[in-house]
């Protein structure tokens, strides 16, 4: 008898456990897929958000000497001072306030989803689903 022959005569139950077993391995695989990216992500986010940090530590005081600058250019030119300060004042105001937006929107809970692994999921239930059709039909 061929293991093709074998594989043929197999009962439907034993047929059903063995596609239950490898639906059991197959989700836990993907769990441990899902597990690594959700990691990844955190990991990025983290980095991200050190670097960050680690910019505005440096970049905070030489805003601050720029935009006096300014002022002080303002002034040079014949706008009066508290015209000047309002005028940098409000510009950067205005900046800060977009690229606040903007951070906020990256760091949306959907913009740091394990989409693949959501995806490989859905894909690995209609195989399944498949399978298990065609194993009963």
């Amino acid at each position: 008898m061929t293991m093709a022959d074998h594989a043929h005569r197999r009962s439907i139950p034993d047929i059903f456990a063995d596609v239950v077993t490898q639906l059991t391995t197959l989700f836990g695989k993907e769990m441990a897929l899902a597990r690594a990216e959700v990691n990844d992500k955190i990991s990025q986010a983290v980095g991200g958000l050190a670097l960050v940090m680690m910019g505005a530590v440096l970049l905070i005081p030489a805003i601050v000497v720029l935009l006096g600058a300014a002022v002080a250019a303002l002034e040079n030119a014949g706008i009066a001072a508290a015209y000047s300060a309002l005028m940098v004042g409000g510009v950067t105001l205005l900046i800060g306030f977009i690229l606040v937006l903007i951070g906020m929107s990256r760091l949306r809970a959907e913009n740091l989803a394990p989409k693949r692994t959501f995806q490989q999921l859905q894909r690995d239930a209609a195989v399944a689903k498949v399978a298990a059709r065609d194993t009963v039909g």
